[in-house]
């Protein structure tokens, strides 16, 4: 299967890093995360009233800052730094 950033000459691991940074800022803010029930339970021990509608809204902006810190170290270590994304291979083919 060839990936769709793979024709313009980025290899495969550059693209599974940019989506590992994806999906692990938004598993805190997704109700389908294995342990959501979970850390919803042990929150309402502390908080009574917490609910979904209210834990999903507090862990937003925790969300969207490592957001924006991963994505600016990624940035770095592949555009600026220019090191390669795995110990076996190089950001870009060719």
């Amino acid at each position: 299967m060839v990936s769709t950033l793979v024709p313009i000459s980025f290899a495969p691991q550059a693209i599974q890093d940019a989506y590992r940074i994806d999906d692990s800022v938004t598993n805190i803010i997704s109700p389908m995360m294995s342990y959501f029930g979970l850390i919803l339970a042990i929150d309402v021990q502390y908080k009574k009233d917490l609910g979904l509608g209210k834990l999903i809204p507090t862990m937003l902006p925790y969300s969207l800052m490592f957001m924006v810190g991963w994505i600016v170290l990624f940035y770095l270590w592949v555009f600026v730094f220019n090191m390669p994304v795995s110990p076996r291979g190089n950001t870009y083919y060719g």
